[in-house]
């Protein structure tokens, strides 16, 4: 008797434990669950300590209310111009209303799937492959309008959709790497051509702006020669001008440049008077005349004329050495040239020499 009310007693305590424990239901934070009395929804438990009706009360589902990130595996799209693509899409969305994703759809994520999927189908298949890789933000913003209107009513509010990659064939790829090279070489081809354009437009514009600043240099050079030259004319022209030389001054100047002429490269015949002495004498008496001439002596201080006739003389002497030596030479250099001819032509005749008339 004693064990059968043992027995009681302890099944009484285990029922008593499993009714509490039926009775209390602690939710945690950003989560909310279900509940349904004999098969019909009763209320949303909200997070924290929450009484139940044990064996009557359930909880049909737990809903997550944090915002959720939901990665779908790659599915195959055809654009407008028929290239299948693989498309990798990111689905972000929470659950706003627990109720109606628990009564209104059996399963909201795999019905989210397959709208993205079927979405992004009619997106893509109305760009080509170019604008489908160009234009991602515009697939997106289109995505999450219409995933966001339909799963309104589920009590899911889709918050943002990305694509994560878009992988066109491998031929296309090629193809693209292709264009791309080619694309970088024309625009690496121009830029060159553009840099050795502005090189040579520069160079020439240095040696431009060279030349005008050399040719303006020997300008002003010259500019400043003819005026240093000038100055010196006129200065020299000035002195002589003050010093009112003589005319034997001036014969005794010529007598001195004789040699001086003689002298030069480029003198290689000389035609000589025969009476040199004649001639000396005529010009010393020329050079005696010209003392009596009015107004014919220097201004300032006196010259001897014997000495002057002297000096004369002897430069004229050594004028008419100078002279007979350079007829000399061409002489033998004309006889040299007769004998290398072979005797075909005779030997040059001595010139006549010129007589001074007095």
């Amino acid at each position: 008797m004693d064990a059968v009310l043992g027995i009681i007693l302890a099944a009484f305590f285990l029922l008593t434990v499993v009714t509490l424990l039926k009775s209390v239901r602690i939710v945690p934070q950003q989560r909310s669950d279900v509940i349904e009395r004999l098969g019909k929804y009763k209320r949303t438990l909200s997070p924290g300590l929450n009484l139940l009706v044990p064996f009557v009360d359930a909880v049909r589902t737990k809903v997550d209310m944090r915002e959720q990130v939901v990665s779908f595996p790659p599915q195959p799209v055809i654009t407008s111009d028929n290239l299948v693509v693989s498309i990798d899409t990111v689905l972000y969305f929470k659950v706003v209303d627990p109720v109606r994703a628990t009564y209104e759809i059996s399963h909201f994520l795999q019905a989210i799937e397959q709208l993205t999927v079927t979405t992004l189908r009619n997106v893509i298949g109305s760009l080509d492959l170019e604008r489908a890789l160009t234009s991602r933000d515009q697939i997106n913003k289109h995505l999450s309008s219409v995933l966001d209107e339909t799963t309104g009513r589920w009590g899911i509010k889709v918050t943002r959709v990305e694509i994560k990659a878009i992988e066109p064939p491998p031929s296309i790829r090629d193809s693209m790497e292709k264009q791309m090279r080619a694309e970088r070489e024309r625009r690496a081809t121009i830029l060159n051509a553009e840099g050795h354009k502005q090189a040579q437009i520069l160079t020439a514009e240095g040696e431009k702006q060279a030349a005008v600043l050399r040719a303006d240099g020997d300008r002003q050079a010259r500019i400043l020669q003819a005026e240093g030259q000038a100055k010196a004319i006129r200065t020299v022209f000035d002195a002589i001008h003050q010093a009112n030389p003589s005319q034997k001054v001036l014969a005794y100047q010529y007598l001195q440049s004789l040699p001086q002429i003689a002298n030069g490269t480029a003198n290689k015949v000389w035609i000589l008077p025969t009476e040199l002495t004649k001639a000396l004498e005529g010009l010393g008496g020329a050079l005696g005349g010209l003392a009596n001439m009015v107004g014919d002596e220097p201004r300032h201080g006196g010259l001897d004329p014997v000495a002057v006739e002297r000096e004369a003389t002897e430069a004229a002497e050594a004028a008419a050495a100078e002279a007979e030596r350079v007829t000399a030479e061409v002489r033998a250099a004309e006889a040299e040239v007769s004998g290398a001819a072979d005797g075909q032509q005779g030997a040059l005749p001595a010139p006549q020499p010129a007589r001074l008339v007095n």
